[in-house]
């Protein structure tokens, strides 16, 4: 794969923007009995997801480059993951606190927050030591949770959203290994964690 489409996937399909995408098709594809918020209100809710999600853990990352925590946003080193990875879940425990909170938000919302923070922690505790591909679990969580939602609501209509997931992760796991970001066995365990996740989280709470 060329380098400069590779490095395109990577960013297109970044880790942190994995929530701003779930929400998009939980707010916009499913149907208008599934979710209680109004259709004229919901990008205010996309909007704050991409900011508590997105914006704070993206400045965060900039903070933490520029005081020399880490070398690159890319974060190659295996030891220099752990810090970001942390302030990325504790941005996302606070997320999912606040969507449990507010009774004007479905459970939905909460328990999707919830899965994607612990999907973080959960690689934040594996860079401790391996180098677990973070865009591999947020595409096999992901792809997880539309497969879940497919279950629970068949009249959904997600088979473009699943249809687009597997696209999409054949071509950023592929971009990743063209980059030579991780080894194949990084990022095939990486989106087996986050399906793996999203399936037993499922299986416990469903």
């Amino acid at each position: 794969m060329n380098r400069s489409l590779a490095r395109l996937l990577s960013v297109a399909f970044h880790p942190l923007l994995m929530p701003t995408y779930l929400f998009a098709i939980i707010l916009y594809f499913l149907p208008t009995a599934a979710v209680s918020l109004p259709p004229q209100s919901r990008w205010i809710v996309l909007s704050m997801i991409f900011f508590t999600t997105f914006i704070i853990p993206g400045l965060g990352a900039f903070v933490m480059f520029r005081t020399g925590f880490i070398d690159s946003y890319e974060i190659d080193r295996r030891e220099q993951r752990s810090k970001p990875l942390l302030f990325t879940g504790l941005c996302y425990a606070v997320t999912t606190y606040l969507l449990q909170q507010e009774p004007v938000f479905d459970q939905l919302f909460f328990f999707v927050m919830g899965i994607v923070a612990a999907s973080v922690f959960l690689a934040w505790f594996v860079s401790f030591f391996w180098k677990i591909s973070a865009h591999g679990i947020g595409l096999g969580g992901a792809f997880g949770v539309l497969l879940l939602l497919d279950r629970l609501m068949p009249d959904a209509q997600l088979l473009i959203p699943i249809v687009g997931a597997i696209l999409a992760s054949g071509a950023v796991i592929s971009a990743r290994l063209a980059l030579h970001a991780h080894t194949p066995a990084q990022v095939y365990a990486g989106f087996g964690a986050g399906l793996l996740l999203v399936l037993i989280a499922g299986g416990i709470a469903l």
